[in-house]
Parts: structure tokens; C-alpha cells; sequence
């Protein structure tokens, strides 16, 4: 397997990333340690979770699973933090006051000493982001995380955070991590270009558009009923849109046509992207890992590459899947 450089800094990530979104909820922590074990064999070498997933369960079914493997050192762990961990006014959003104790949080959760990847969840526009980075900096020094970085922002707000570390010795952030599929390209215009031209890393998630490219759903109102449209609803309902069902139904036939399974070929397609350095899968059950695991090894064709752009146009998309950002105002219709 080849090995990544995340962003200019030293990390090697492997070329697929394990997401844990659903780990507590709904998949049972055996499955999920199970999960993970398979990952670690395979030579995956980042977890990526968040202290909101499951109300802060999926870290701590994250830590365990870690724990009994007894190779810290050797794996990557990254977490974010933004989202609402109580019901107090400071219980959120990215002052200092929430970072510092989310941090204490997250570590007793992840039964570790350090996390490698602290991420900002999504940006706080009512804040300047000098005390963001400013907390931020200080948990580096205190050596209780690593490496930062920001999840579903836009190119300016992280142009903007590189800008203020440059000037005041901040930490920078090494990576941004996008949701990032053949239904939604729209980072491919501004965000891209950004994190090439100043070395920040890009992992990507929802690469299958919610199954929406596994041909799942039948229509933009017709959800199965393990779906995350149907179970969550919401956001997650609205990122499945007519247009993208119609989408998805091609990208299926062109799977079968060149003998791939459509969810090996979403994932395939944007691992070989320009700009990307990972994709983050999120198996419910190890039959669902087991299935995407050789897509470590493959490399897209140049055809199949240019027979999805006929699909979606680069920079375009067929479904918002920006819409848990407060920050995007664009609808897709």
C-alpha cells in the first residue's frame, strides 16, 4: 500500500481513512471494535470521530477499541470539536472556554494522552478566530494534541486561519475535511486549489452520498428503512434530491459496465482525485469494510474518471451536501 503525505507535514495516512460516524448509533460497540480491528489489519492507519457522534459514545466505543490493540503509537487518531456537548450557553461553538474543556473531554473519552488531529467541527462567525487558534495552540504546547485542523469550512475562513498564524505563531491547520463526493464537487472550485497551493491535506467524507450513488434510493422521497434519511431525517433527508437519485441510477449502470461494485467505484473515484488525500469510509459492519478494502490497492482509469464528469461536471453538483453548514447559502434544486 502507498502511503500519503497528509498536507507539508511528515504524517503518512493511508490512502483510505476509517470515519466512525456511525459507531454507537446505530452499529453495536462489538461490531464497531470488530471494525476497527479489520481496519488496523489492513493497514488503515487513521480514525477519524468526533465528540458529538453519539453524544460523545462513539469516542469513548473508539478509545476501547484502540486500547486493546496496545499500538497507539502506530495509529492516528483525530476528533473534532463545535457541536453542543450540554445544554449550558458555553457548551458549544469554538471560544476557548469550550475547546480546553472539550479537549479534557475528548481525552477522557479516547482513553489516550494526546489526540494527533484536532479538528474545528464547522467555523463560529461570531468569533474572532485568534482565540480559536489561540486555545488551540496552547493544547500543542501542553502536548495534548498534535496537529489541527477544520472540518466543512470555507476557502476564505481557512485562508483567513492561515493568514492569523502566520502573523501571531499560531499552530496552522494541516488538513481540511470536506464532504467531498460525485454528487457534490463544489470544493473543486475555490477549496481545492486553496489546500494545494498552502499545503493543507484534504480528507473527504460522505463519498458515497449517503448511498444515494449505490442506486438505494428510488426516489427523493422513497428512503429504506436503515437508511440515514429515514433514521435521522432532516439534513440528511434533504441531501437526497431527485436529481441526485437520477445520478446515482447512471453511476450504478456504469459500475456494472466495467464490472465494480458502485460503492468500490464512489470511493475509488474520489480517492483519485486531484487534491485529495483520502477518502473517509464509514462501514456500519465489517462485510461493508471487508468489501471497500481493496480499494487501497486500486487506481482509477482515466475513461471511468471522464464518464463520471459526464455525470456531474467538475465543480458542479446534484445534491447539497453543505447543508449542515451555517455558512452556505446556495440550494440545490
Amino acid at each position: 500500500m502507498e502511503y500519503r503525505l497528509l498536507g507539508r507535514t511528515g504524517l503518512k495516512v493511508s490512502p483510505l481513512c476509517l470515519g466512525t460516524a456511525n459507531f454507537a448509533d446505530p452499529t453495536p460497540e462489538e461490531e464497531c471494535i470488530a471494525i476497527v480491528n479489520r481496519a488496523v489489519e489492513a493497514g488503515i492507519n487513521l480514525i477519524d470521530t468526533g465528540n458529538s457522534y453519539a453524544k460523545g459514545e462513539c469516542e469513548r466505543v473508539v478509545g476501547k477499541a484502540l486500547s486493546l490493540h496496545n499500538n497507539r503509537q502506530k495509529m492516528l487518531l483525530a476528533t473534532k470539536v463545535h457541536y453542543p456537548m450540554g445544554p449550558g450557553p458555553n457548551d458549544s461553538r469554538n471560544s476557548r472556554l469550550h475547546i480546553l474543556k472539550a479537549c479534557e473531554d475528548s481525552l477522557r473519552r479516547l482513553n489516550t494522552d494526546y489526540i494527533d488531529i484536532y479538528q474545528i467541527h464547522r467555523p463560529s462567525p461570531e468569533l474572532a478566530v485568534e482565540e480559536t487558534l489561540g486555545a488551540l495552540t496552547d493544547l500543542v504546547r501542553q502536548g495534548k494534541i498534535r496537529y489541527v485542523g477544520c472540518s466543512t469550512h470555507p476557502a476564505w475562513q481557512v485562508m483567513e486561519a492561515l493568514m492569523v498564524s502566520e502573523k501571531y505563531g499560531y499552530v496552522k491547520y494541516i488538513l481540511e475535511q470536506s464532504p467531498y463526493n460525485l454528487l457534490d464537487r463544489r470544493i473543486e472550485n475555490e477549496l481545492v486549489p486553496l489546500c494545494k497551493a498552502y499545503g493543507l491535506g484534504i480528507l473527504a467524507w460522505a463519498p458515497m452520498a449517503m448511498g444515494v450513488l449505490l442506486g438505494r434510493y428510488s426516489s427523493a422521497k422513497d428512503y429504506p428503512v436503515d437508511s440515514r434519511a429515514a433514521l435521522r431525517g432532516g439534513i440528511y433527508a434533504e441531501r437526497v434530491t431527485q436529481k441526485g437519485v437520477e445520478v446515482g441510477d447512471r453511476f450504478v449502470r456504469l459500475a456494472k459496465e466495467i464490472g465494480i461494485s458502485p460503492a468500490k467505484l464512489s470511493i475509488l473515484w474520489v480517492k483519485g482525485q486531484d487534491g485529495i488525500t483520502a477518502p473517509l469510509i464509514g462501514p456500519r459492519s465489517v462485510q461493508q469494510l471487508k468489501e471497500l478494502l481493496p480499494v487501497l490497492e486500486m487506481k482509477l482509469d482515466e475513461e471511468v474518471r471522464e464518464a463520471c464528469d459526464e455525470l456531474v461536471p467538475p465543480g458542479s453538483a446534484a445534491a447539497n451536501f453543505f447543508n449542515s453548514a451555517e455558512w452556505m447559502k446556495m440550494k440545490i434544486i
